[in-house]
C-alpha cells in the first residue's frame, strides 16, 4: 500500500499534487476506462489527445470536484466532475477543447462542470481563440436540482455569444440529449459518430469512429480562421489543376446530368471538403482553397433532383453562407437550375427561399458566381445574382438565364417556343443588360475565378448602422 506523502516538506507536497493530477487522468478508475474501450469508443481524455498535436494539451481544472452532498453525492466526489477542459495547439494552432466524461456520472452535466466549460468560452471570446465541444451526456445531473439549467442556460448564452467571433465545433461522439444537446446547433459545424444518438437535428459530417471525427475536425479547422478578424491559413496551391477539360465538360443534352464536383475540382485546388451532403443534396456546401486561399462553395448539383432549389436546400445554403461571411472566406457559387420548387408537404419552403436571399445579401465577403447551365426565374435570382449583391458574376457559353424555360415563357406570351429558346435562353441577354460581367469559356474559368477573388480581398463594405435585421427562421 503506497503511504500518504509528509504534507510537512516540499517533496511531500509536491509528491501529493502528483498524486490528485494522476488521479485526474482516471478519475473514474481504470475498470471504468476498460469498459469504455471495449465498447469500441475512446474516453474523454484520448479524444483530446486525438484531437491536439502531440504534447500541446494544457488541462484547466483538473482537480474540479462537485459542492454537492445530498442524494448520498458526498460519497463520490471525483477529479475533474466528468468533463476534461483545456486548451491546446491543432495545426500549431491554438483550440480550446471541452470533452465530456460518459464514465463520470453517465456524462450528466452539474454546476462545477458547466463552469469549467463557461471559463472556456469566457477565454476563448478574449483570445479569439476557436471553441471544440466533443458531447457524450445524458442529460442534467438531476441531484443538483434547478442550478443545472441555470448553467445550461449561461452555456447557451455563452455559446451565442461567441458565434461569429471564434468558429465553434461540436463533435457528438456519443449518446447526447436533453440540456446539454441544446448546445450543439449553436456550433458553426457539427460532426457525429455513427450510432451515437442526437435529437438536435442533422450534423454535417457523420463518421464510423471517434478517431474519423477527430480527424475530420482537424481537417475542418485547416479552412478556417482562428477568429471573425483574423485572415484564413494559406494551403498550399496545387502544382497543377484539375486535368479535367472543362471546354468539352458540359452535356450538349441539357437535361443530361452531371456531378458538379468535377467542376469544383476543376476549379479549386482540387482539396473540396463537402459538408451536409446527408441533407439537401441538390444544393452541395463546403470549403476548398483556390490560389491557397480558403474559400466557402455552394454549388447545385444535377444529378439529385436536377439541382432543384427546395426549402431545405435553400436553407442549407442560407446557414453556410452565414457562417462563410461571419469568418472572412469569400464565397463561390456554382449555378444550374431550372427553378425553385416547392415539393407537397414541405415545411416553410418560402422562408427557406426568404432566408438564402437574407443570407446572401447580407454577406459582406468576396462574392464570386459562375452560371454552367441553367440558372432559370426564382432560382436565378436566389442563387448568387448580381440583384442580390454578387460582386462577380460569370457565365459560361452554354448559359441560360432567362425568366422561364422556353415552353412555360412562350405560352406566357403567345410565341413560338423554337423562337423564344433561340432568342431568350442564352447568356447574352443578361450580359447586354450587365447582369453577367463577362462570359467566359470554361476552361478558363479557375483563372477568372482567382483573379476576382484577389481582387475582392480588397472589398470594403459599410453597412447601414443597425442592432441587426430579422433573418426569416
Amino acid at each position: 500500500m503506497t503511504s500518504k506523502p509528509d504534507l510537512t516538506t516540499t517533496a511531500g507536497r509536491i509528491q501529493d499534487l502528483r498524486d490528485r493530477l494522476a488521479e485526474a487522468q482516471v478519475p473514474a478508475g481504470q475498470e471504468a476506462i476498460d469498459a469504455v474501450r471495449e465498447n469500441g469508443s475512446a474516453t474523454a481524455r484520448e479524444r483530446v489527445e486525438l484531437l491536439l498535436d502531440s504534447g500541446t494539451f494544457v488541462e484547466t481544472d483538473a482537480l474540479a470536484r462537485h459542492r454537492i452532498e445530498a442524494y448520498k453525492m458526498y460519497r463520490t466526489k471525483p477529479a475533474t466532475d466528468g468533463v476534461v477542459t483545456g486548451y491546446g495547439l491543432v495545426h500549431g494552432r491554438r483550440v480550446f477543447v471541452f470533452s465530456q466524461d460518459s464514465s463520470l456520472f453517465d456524462g450528466a452535466m452539474g454546476e462545477v462542470y458547466a463552469e469549467k466549460i463557461l471559463k472556456l468560452y469566457e477565454l476563448a471570446t478574449k483570445t479569439g481563440v476557436p471553441v471544440i465541444g466533443i458531447y457524450d451526456s445524458i442529460g442534467p445531473r438531476f441531484q443538483e436540482g434547478i442550478v443545472t439549467a441555470h448553467m445550461q442556460a449561461k452555456i447557451l448564452r455563452a455559446a451565442a455569444q461567441a458565434s461569429g467571433l471564434v468558429p465553434q465545433i461540436a463533435v457528438v461522439a456519443g449518446d447526447t440529449a436533453s440540456l446539454p444537446a441544446t448546445t450543439v446547433p449553436l456550433a458553426d459545424f457539427v460532426v457525429q459518430v455513427a450510432g451515437a444518438s442526437f435529437d438536435g437535428g442533422e450534423a454535417h459530417l457523420t463518421v464510423d469512429t471517434d478517431a474519423a471525427a477527430i480527424a475530420q475536425v482537424r481537417d475542418l479547422l485547416a479552412f478556417l480562421p482562428l477568429n471573425n478578424v483574423a485572415a484564413s491559413p494559406l494551403g498550399t496551391e496545387a502544382e497543377k489543376a484539375s486535368e479535367l477539360d472543362l471546354d468539352t465538360f458540359m452535356p450538349d443534352d441539357d437535361s443530361q446530368d452531371y456531378d458538379v464536383r468535377e467542376i469544383i475540382n476543376a476549379v479549386t485546388d482540387g482539396d473540396f471538403f463537402e459538408l451536409g451532403a446527408q441533407t439537401a443534396g441538390s444544393v452541395l456546401t463546403g470549403l476548398a482553397h483556390i490560389g491557397g486561399r480558403a474559400v466557402g462553395v455552394v454549388a447545385t448539383q444535377p444529378q439529385v433532383d436536377g439541382g432543384t432549389l427546395t426549402g431545405a436546400a435553400a436553407r442549407k445554403a442560407a446557414r453556410f453562407i452565414r457562417t462563410c461571411d461571419g469568418f472572412n472566406l469569400p464565397l463561390v457559387q456554382f449555378v444550374d437550375c431550372a427553378d425553385a420548387v416547392i415539393p407537397a408537404g414541405e415545411d416553410a419552403p418560402l422562408s427557406g427561399a426568404a432566408a438564402l436571399a437574407y443570407a446572401f445579401a447580407e454577406a459582406q465577403v468576396g462574392t464570386v458566381t459562375v452560371i454552367t447551365r441553367k440558372a432559370l426565374g426564382t432560382a436565378y435570382a436566389l442563387l448568387g445574382s448580381k440583384g442580390l449583391g454578387a460582386d462577380l458574376v460569370f457565365a459560361w457559353p452554354t448559359a441560360q438565364i432567362a425568366l422561364a424555360d422556353a415552353a412555360t415563357a412562350a405560352e406566357a406570351i403567345g410565341t413560338d417556343v423554337a423562337e423564344y429558346e433561340a432568342e431568350n435562353l442564352n447568356p447574352y441577354v443578361a450580359t447586354e443588360r450587365g447582369l453577367v460581367d463577362a462570359v467566359i469559356e470554361p476552361s478558363q474559368t479557375r483563372t477568372q475565378v482567382l483573379e476576382g477573388l484577389r481582387l475582392l480581398e480588397r472589398k470594403v463594405v459599410y453597412p447601414p448602422v443597425k442592432k441587426h435585421g430579422n433573418m426569416p427562421l
